[in-house]
């Protein structure tokens, strides 16, 4: 999963850390949980709200807080930190005897907290190297280490029997030999720059940096542009020395520390041979060749002191100014004279993984379902990825456990899951959805998910209809910082790192946070974007940036003196978190609130009309410059410079479909939250006793509503029409991607034709809520007036 940062969060968008630090997220960070309380009634910040909550009867409201506020007591941060020592204590990659022994002892106490608890097995692809070899054949020799070395203050990174080598899972054996070429970070627009240049990769090994583009899409582009080879190294300027004092000095990467991961493809995630399918012993396999998520080229991941050699032999053209690393090097871009031997080989083979499945009955409604999720899988020991977020569910769950001893029952169905396998292509969580699709569709109001946690502000992308709701939940909670709610540190981060006046009054104006949406990279995906189950993801970080991502050093050494030592914003996530699901399951009426949903889609729609009318005068000056001879006139004739192409300027689309369903996407919205105003009028106790459980099955269903079983152009599996991933960012989500991704590529007919399947999707979502508007008003009109306070 990717370590989110909050370096470049101005407007609600955050990068992606872990390497991927420049991949803009889309989303605005939120907070934390309790301190003391005499801390926190010091800075003037109580919990003993009065007010009603979302979805809730008066009286309701107040039992709901006061078990709330027992379950918040209940959660120990020393518990936390014991689990994560115990999880971390050794490496636990898919495969591994420590990821099984991990998913057996998490089940254990799973039942011993008094859960209904299971483990189910899945048997996926999943391929570890055998060879790796990558060496400099000219100008000079040299061969790459490849090799984390262990440090004598770090008790776990001697673990060496144990641990994966470094690589990038799911690439293709090769074995080529080419000359060496830099790509920056290997996005589309990097190549667009070498064309620039007159560089071609056809023939070549590329190297490129971590950043901007999940690692997944670097191979996926230098295929496509004809490369043979795809080197990516971790460059100081990123999570190295350039960011601060290297491990185990300071919390950066050292200099042969090597980020491993996938690159499988964004085709879609999970098992690459059974896509659609769960992976069952009995389920219909693709071959290995036919899986398209399987990379084109070899790739491999190496650290910046294996790539200073390679990067020091290339000659050519001097990069551009925002292509140079930290490295004390002039960065050359190539082709050459560096030549360069690239060989990978891995065992494909069918490795069991372990899903924990835990569940605590409802007590009026159990065919309703809130799930929570974790994952229990690591590339190596993962005491940051993922067991600081496991942990914190784990100690969820003891918690709620507790408090059903204590006489409290949820009356919907809480699940908890460990999953297994998130790592290599989020293969436990997306086998579970594709086995249980039918049944998920049918029953699960929400899931919650979390994965590595940090130091700092609470951040949550999601579902917007979840807005609103886990606005209210952070107001609830105390930062153990600063004193204060999370929502108001969250509000105030969110108010100093605007970028213009006009975001700073509405952010000022607004009383939820913004939350941002969903794109790829964690345990959520397959729920959101495949079933159409209303999620979000939620954690805390930005105070404790480190290299440690996927290395032998993300241990419980580095955590303890670098990340959050003591464990209280593991507490935070636990209590902010655990606070959700007892909300979500004990609500009268799911607190799904669409006002924000529609304001959101209104956003993107004038983002999609905003990014033509640039790409319209972007084309069309171009092509002035080109017929004013602009660039021959300015170019250095020293220097090799190949002029743009004109361009055919983009056509003028048809927004009115797509403008049409959200206008009635609104009326709808505006009908139910009139309703739903209604119902829970200030004095009025009408939530006790109207039926509303027809309501609710309505309710459970709208997200699905978005969703097309055709799934999205070229990524069928994909189901979700509002919210996706993009192609080219993975991790980063690509709002109303049917349309935005037929625009990246300049396929302006093609933009224009998938505008009215999504104003479709948008007037499908409309009945769904005016369906929930008619009932809930339905049941109100139907209790009889002598009942009515």
């Amino acid at each position: 999963m990717p370590k989110w940062n909050f370096r470049d969060s101005n407007s609600g968008s955050c990068l992606c850390r872990r390497a991927n630090r420049s991949t803009l997220y889309g989303l605005l960070p939120f907070l934390a949980v309790c301190v003391s309380l005499p801390v926190l009634m010091a800075s003037g910040w109580s919990s003993d709200r009065g007010d009603s909550l979302q979805g809730y009867s008066p009286n309701h409201s107040k039992t709901q807080r006061e078990w709330e506020n027992k379950f918040r007591s209940i959660v120990s941060s020393e518990n936390i930190r014991e689990f994560d020592k115990r999880l971390s204590a050794r490496p636990h990659h898919v495969g591994s005897s420590y990821d099984k022994d991990n998913a057996e002892w998490i089940l254990a106490n799973f039942k011993q907290w008094g859960y209904q608890a299971h483990i189910e097995t899945f048997d996926v692809l999943f391929p570890t190297p055998k060879e790796r070899v990558l060496e400099m054949i000219s100008p000079t020799k040299f061969k790459a280490k490849l090799q984390e070395p262990a440090l004598s203050v770090d008790p776990t990174s001697g673990q060496t029997a144990e641990q994966l080598p470094t690589y990038n899972a799911y690439s293709v054996d090769g074995d080529v030999t080419a000359p060496l070429v830099y790509v920056n970070e290997g996005s589309r627009d990097d190549y667009e720059t070498l064309d620039r240049l007159g560089i071609s990769v056809k023939g070549a090994i590329v190297i490129a940096r971590y950043g901007e583009a999940w690692r997944g899409v670097k191979p996926k582009v230098a295929a496509e542009h004809g490369a043979v080879g795809c080197i990516i190294y971790s460059d100081p300027k990123e999570d190295g020395f350039f960011e601060g004092l290297d491990y185990p000095n300071g919390a950066m990467r050292p200099k042969d520390g090597v980020q491993r991961g996938s690159v499988m493809d964004t085709d879609y995630p999970g098992d690459p041979l059974t896509p659609g399918v769960g992976s069952t012993k009995d389920a219909k396999r693709l071959s290995i060749k036919e899986a398209t998520t399987i990379t084109k080229i070899p790739v491999l991941p190496i650290s910046y002191g294996d790539a200073q050699p390679l990067l020091s032999s290339l000659t050519g053209a001097v990069a551009p100014e925002s292509w140079r690393g930290g490295l004390p090097i002039t960065y050359r871009i190539g082709p050459g004279p560096a030549k360069v031997h690239l060989k990978i080989t891995s065992n494909w083979d069918i490795k069991p993984i372990y899903d924990v499945i835990a569940k605590l009955p409802g007590a009026s409604t159990p065919d309703e379902w809130v799930i929570r999720g974790n994952h229990h899988d690591a590339w190596v020991n993962g005491a940051s990825d993922p067991d600081s977020g496991m942990a914190s569910v784990l100690e969820e769950a003891r918690a709620l456990g507790e408090l059903v001893r204590q006489g409290w029952k949820p009356e919907r169905t809480i699940i908890f899951t460990a999953w297994d396998g998130e790592e290599p292509g989020l293969l436990g969580s997306t086998e579970w959805v594709e086995t249980h699709l039918p049944e998920l569709q049918e029953h699960t109001v929400a899931y919650i998910n979390s994965d590595n946690n940090g130091r700092g502000f609470f951040r949550a992308r999601g579902s917007h209809s979840l807005e609103h709701f886990i606005s209210d939940v952070t107001r609830d909670i105390g930062d153990p910082e600063k004193g204060i709610s999370v929502w108001k540190r969250a509000r105030l981060y969110s108010i100093a790192n605007a970028k213009t006046a006009d975001e700073r009054q509405e952010l000022r104006q607004r009383t939820d946070l913004q939350i941002g949406a969903l794109g790829d990279g964690s345990d959520y995906t397959a729920f959101i974007h495949h079933a159409g189950i209303a999620s979000m993801d939620l954690r805390f970080g930005g105070e404790d940036e480190g290299g440690e991502y996927h290395s032998i050093y993300d241990d419980f050494y580095w955590y303890t003196h670098f990340a959050d030592t003591d464990f209280a914003y593991g507490r935070a996530l636990a209590q902010t978190a655990g606070t959700a699901m007892m909300r979500l399951a004990d609500a009268d009426l799911i607190p799904f609130q669409f006002t924000n949903s529609a304001d959101t889609i209104r956003r993107y729609v004038k983002d999609l009309q905003k990014s033509l009318k640039a790409s319209q005068d972007e084309a069309r000056e171009r092509n002035l410059q080109i017929e004013e001879g602009v660039f021959s006139a300015i170019s250095d004739p020293k220097k090799h410079f190949v002029p743009p192409s004109s361009e055919r300027v983009p056509i003028f689309m048809n927004f009115a479909p797509l403008e049409n369903g959200l206008e009635n996407f609104d009326t709808s919205v505006q009908r139910y939250q009139r309703a739903l105003e209604q119902a829970q009028a200030k004095g009025s106790d009408k939530l006790a006793i109207i039926s509303l459980r027809s309501v609710n099955q309505r309710l459970l269903h709208v997200e699905q509503s978005f969703t097309n079983p055709d799934g999205l152009p070229d990524r069928p599996w994909f189901r979700h029409q509002i919210y996706a991933p993009g192609a080219y960012t993975g991790y980063g989500a690509k709002p109303l991607a049917a349309v935005r991704e037929a625009m990246d590529k300049k396929d302006w007919d093609q933009a224009d034709k998938q505008i009215p399947r999504i104003g479709h999707i948008l007037e499908t979502a409309a009945s769904s809520i005016e369906a929930a508007a008619a009932q809930l008003e339905n049941s109100m009109n139907s209790v009889p007036k002598a009942k009515l306070p």
